[in-house]
């Protein structure tokens, strides 16, 4: 029990805890948040394990260029677009939008519907663009 009580000891316990608190919380964000994918995951989504990739971003900018594969989705309908599309939701999720902000909030709506596993583009198409990934009109 002395060594407890030691001053240099309770300084080792303390870094101990908040060290392991520090690596805990991004998986506890993950799990309550959604995961945040950058460009080259979300290519290895696609790519790999055949992810649907949904755009939010407004009819125009969706024409003017999008990520290979996506198919655009209403941000203010979200629901009845997923629906309309038929989206398998045993394939993971891809939200994008123009930097990110929007996906982030349409996340837990998405999750409720179901899906195995959803990612939100960081950055959005901007970061997409920033990677030098190509864009498909």
């Amino acid at each position: 029990m002395n060594f407890l009580t030691q001053i240099d000891n309770l300084a080792l316990i303390a870094l101990l805890c908040v060290s392991g608190a520090a690596l805990f919380l991004p998986s506890l964000s993950t799990l309550i948040g959604g995961k945040g994918l950058s460009p080259t995951e979300a290519t290895i989504w696609i790519n790999r394990r055949k992810a649907h990739v949904l755009d939010l971003r407004p009819e125009e900018a969706f024409k003017a260029g999008h990520l290979p594969g996506a198919k655009l989705g209403n941000a203010t309908g979200l629901t009845a677009a997923i629906e309309k599309l038929k989206l398998d939701r045993k394939h993971p999720l891809v939200l994008v939008c123009e930097t990110g902000s929007q996906s982030r909030k349409a996340l837990a709506e998405v999750q409720k519907l179901g899906f195995a596993e959803v990612g939100v583009l960081d950055g959005g198409v901007v970061a997409w663009k920033a990677a030098a990934l190509p864009l498909v009109k």
